[in-house]
């Protein structure tokens, strides 16, 4: 074993959102990147989001490079048009999104907070797990779920995503489960989604989903 990789943004896989709207490519699940986080995210086409609308407001800064085509940044109180070859660095709490302008565009993404050892962040595993189920393979999507309730077992996310995840396929059961954890954790941070996120939809109709949520 040579112990290093040398490969394309070609050679890496395309995975889409469960709701269609986002593609990653996992570019630190794919190599085992340890340091800091790390990936690729597609804009298929003019339009098509490449960078979802978030803040970070906790300290994690982070650095967009444009690897193909062209996007359109929010950052601070700018928008700026970034063609191939662009560094966008964002302090803490400025990114605001990013669109793609081409198509085919390509942008790398890289993200930790300064001072502090980097653990891969639960949203990854369970973007990665989605889209497997989208794509029909729930085994490597289990996997995935598994590995994310693993490294972060007491996070209410994870318990969240969870109860989503088994909601959509089907195991109502355990679906409330982690529904029932995920709300003893943090209900103030999982109130807002009871009513409005497509994955609970099968919940909403049993009467235990309306014990759990008052």
């Amino acid at each position: 074993m040579s112990g290093y990789e040398i490969l394309s943004i070609d050679d890496l896989d395309q995975l889409e959102s469960s709701d269609g709207t986002m593609v990653l490519s996992p570019l630190r699940r794919r190599i085992g990147f340890r340091p800091f986080g790390v990936n690729v995210w597609v804009g298929r086409k003019p339009g098509d989001r490449v960078i979802e609308e978030h803040r970070e407001p906790y300290g994690t800064e982070e650095l967009y490079v444009v690897l193909r085509g062209t996007a359109r940044f929010a950052i601070g109180d700018e928008e700026v048009e970034a063609p191939v070859a662009t560094f966008v660095h964002a302090p803490p709490g400025t990114f605001r999104g990013a669109v793609a302008l081409e198509d085919d565009t390509r942008v790398l993404a890289v993200g930790a907070k300064a001072g502090e050892a980097f653990s891969p962040s639960g949203w990854e595993d369970f973007y990665v797990a989605f889209a497997y189920l989208r794509n029909g393979d729930e085994q490597a999507a289990r996997a995935a779920v598994e590995e994310a309730l693993a490294r972060e077992p007491d996070a209410w996310q994870g318990s969240f995503n969870a109860a989503c995840f088994e909601a959509r396929v089907g195991n109502i059961d355990a679906a409330f489960e982690h529904l029932r954890t995920a709300l003893e954790r943090n209900r103030e941070g999982v109130e807002p989604y009871l009513a409005t996120d497509p994955d609970l939809a099968s919940l909403r109709g049993d009467p235990r989903f309306a014990e759990l949520t008052g």
